[in-house]
């Protein structure tokens, strides 16, 4: 059974400010916690629930970390406590650990539900500080109230279950505005035919006129976690993306993203029946942070990019993918594949187009049945997708050049070797036209020179 499309979750945010002293300190120092929480199911004051909790841990002059993560437990009934841990970076470099919880009382509710006493140690286990936050009612309460939500499933979760044959990627590209230099990270969980699944994946950065620098991570166990993909030292949770491959180092906020974009059918995805289906969660996404490739330091301000999902039973026998970021919400991606399946390897690839214009999907309706009118034609390194959506006329032209894509090595859960070749520094030309008399007249044109995200994968 696939997980189910109902069910709901509960997402807050929630200040957290008081005194915190170092050891070895004879004064306080401020503390602040920002923290947005992710737990699964609908709040209820009897539960007992955990999920995710990421945020920002603010100590002036020794700590600003904004990619803090760790987990929350919330039963206030039955275990009278509500329990935070979180690790985080300190200035130095050294990595830190957060444990507090708040006690609850029945004879001073509010009290021992707005306060939080906080311990903090080194990985060694010594303690380098304690504090004492509260939540301020005055200043927060009708913020923390109106900004909680009860969203339904986070397709960011996995949706493996324990089954063989299994692959779940998850893929977050972007592109400097600054410097044009192209990021690329991939987080895969690979459940083989026998034996025990495994998480793995890599970065890749993409210099303007250089060679891509790829580093991979893993493989790592599989702890199954409630939300988004954590290896080792890699995670992609809730906004935030942290993580070391190599010489090459993370950490990353993400902001916005706009509506999920289904470049497969929403019942492929939710219903698992095809062999594989991806989904763009995030298809308008803002980066800030910092990326460190060797010695070199690329500092993300408002960074255009995506995340988007993949999961099935492993890679296709061929095909090509495109995310075109057009501007002000306006996207265009594409899936164009060829099915290892007996007798649907045998087909042309089959183009799945979702061009989003004004806050419009096209083509209207099933991506599937749309694809029949357009015809891919996957090879490097260029490659077009041209054809009818819906009244309009499609031309797309990506243009992988050799000196800025990298090649990769793909396993499928069977262990079938595939290469993706991917370039995050493409060119695009899209041309929507209309009809005009027995003719065609052009509607809308973009050009993206070096900011197009694709890739060719072959057998």
């Amino acid at each position: 059974m696939a997980p189910s499309t109902r069910a709901r979750r509960t997402t807050f945010d929630e200040v957290m400010e008081g005194a915190f002293r170092l050891a070895g300190e004879d004064r306080d120092r401020p503390m602040r916690l920002d923290l947005s929480i992710d737990l699964p199911g609908v709040l209820r004051p009897w539960s007992d629930t955990e999920g995710a909790l990421t945020g920002h841990v603010r100590v002036p002059g020794w700590a600003d970390d904004h990619s803090a993560a760790g987990r929350l437990r919330v039963a206030p009934l039955t275990a009278r406590r509500i329990r935070y841990t979180m690790d985080f970076t300190g200035r130095d470099g050294r990595r830190l650990h957060l444990d507090g919880w708040k006690s609850i009382d029945p004879r001073r509710p509010v009290r021992s539900m707005t306060t939080l006493p906080v311990t903090v140690t080194g990985e060694d286990g010594t303690v380098a500080g304690e504090g004492l936050l509260r939540f301020d009612l005055r200043r927060d309460l009708a913020r923390f109230i109106a900004g909680a939500r009860f969203p339904g499933p986070d397709p960011m979760r996995s949706r493996w279950r324990g089954q063989a044959g299994r692959l779940e990627v998850w893929y977050t590209t972007l592109t400097d505005p600054v410097t044009g230099t192209g990021f690329w990270l991939h987080h895969e969980l690979l459940a083989p035919a026998g034996g025990e699944a495994r998480s793995h994946g890599w970065a890749t950065v993409f210099p303007p006129g250089e060679r891509p620098v790829l580093a991979r991570f893993g493989p790592y166990g599989w702890d199954r976690p409630e939300a988004g993909f954590l290896a080792g030292p890699v995670a992609h949770v809730g906004d935030r993306l942290t993580g070391t491959a190599g010489t090459i180092a993370w950490s990353l906020r993400e902001t916005g993203g706009g509506e999920p974009v289904h470049t497969f059918p929403r019942w492929a995805w939710e219903s698992e029946l095809l062999p594989a289906a991806q989904i763009v969660p995030r298809p308008s996404a803002v980066y800030d942070g910092v990326v460190r490739f060797g010695d070199r330091v690329l500092e993300l301000d408002g960074a255009p990019g995506a995340s988007a999902r993949i999961y099935g039973h492993g890679n296709a026998r061929r095909w090509a993918w495109l995310h075109a970021d057009l501007g002000g919400g306006d996207v265009c991606e594409i899936v164009a594949a060829v099915s290892t399946r007996p007798g649907l390897n045998r087909l042309p690839p089959l183009p799945l187009v979702r061009l989003r214009v004004d806050g419009e999907d096209l083509a209207t309706g099933d991506p599937l049945l749309a694809a029949r009118r357009l015809k891919a034609d996957i090879g490097l390194p260029a490659w077009t997708v041209r054809g009818r959506i819906g009244d309009r006329a499609l031309l797309v032209e990506v243009t992988q050049h050799p000196e800025e894509t990298v090649a990769v090595d793909y396993a499928d859960p069977d262990g079938a070797p595939a290469v993706c070749h991917n370039s995050e520094r493409a060119d695009v030309r899209i041309v929507l036209a209309r009809r005009a008399g027995r003719g065609w007249e052009t509607e809308r044109e973009w050009r993206l020179d070096g900011t197009g995200h694709a890739e060719v994968g072959l057998r």
